[in-house]
């Protein structure tokens, strides 16, 4: 059996959102007990919860839902790459130095220990600059353990502009923290959710 890491977030009622994005409330529709056979509960959550895939559509009008996407880039090999230096950008020196022989989907480690059950402003986002540099290389497909490839207060989204640019798909809020350098098989298919900007994906990496 090969070893699996589950690079997902725990999704609950504690889960960090941007503010003002929709956060995960659960209820109960039906519950076990006379003439009722089953739990059945009813969720309302941001598709950006937890660790979750972009569609086009999230940064561009005329982009395409999550359930258009096609699930390529969202399985195969990939790279885990460490840059904990702790600053606001992932460049294209942090980068350079472990691209060499690279499969087509680079993940970022950028923090000691992901923020998992508080929001913070302060975390690290790709410098445009590289998400460019990646795709030259061949790159389809981007992770960072962060809420997003842009800085939180970025209003033009530039990381986000790069990657509808040149095609690429992008997985934010992966959970990094146990996880060395190295080249795994990356598993993490969005939902076929038809009119939906992201999805939320199980992430998972197989050693190969």
């Amino acid at each position: 059996m090969k070893k699996i890491w589950d690079i997902s977030p725990p999704v609950s009622a504690r889960s960090p959102v941007f503010p003002g994005d929709t956060p995960y409330r659960q209820q109960w529709r039906w519950a076990i007990g006379p003439g009722c056979p089953v739990n059945v509960s009813e969720i309302t959550l941001s598709p950006h919860i937890g660790a979750h895939a972009d569609a086009p559509l999230h940064y561009d009008p005329d982009g395409a839902t999550a359930g258009a996407l096609g699930l390529e880039p969202f399985l195969g090999p990939c790279r885990v790459i460490h840059v904990l230096h702790g600053g606001p950008l992932v460049g294209i020196e942090d980068l350079r130095p472990h691209l060499q022989d690279a499969p087509p989907r680079i993940l970022l480690r950028t923090c000691q220990r992901a923020a998992v059950d508080a929001w913070t402003d302060d975390f690290a986002a790709y410098d445009p600059a590289a998400v460019e540099y990646l795709a030259a290389a061949g790159v389809m497909l981007i992770g960072i353990d962060t809420p997003s490839i842009d800085p939180a207060p970025s209003k033009s989204l530039d990381s986000h502009q790069a990657i509808a640019r040149h095609g690429l798909r992008v997985l934010e809020n992966l959970v990094l923290d146990a996880v060395p350098q190295g080249d795994y098989e990356l598993i993490a298919l969005p939902l076929a959710l038809v009119e939906a900007d992201a999805s939320p994906v199980r992430a998972i990496l197989r050693a190969l």
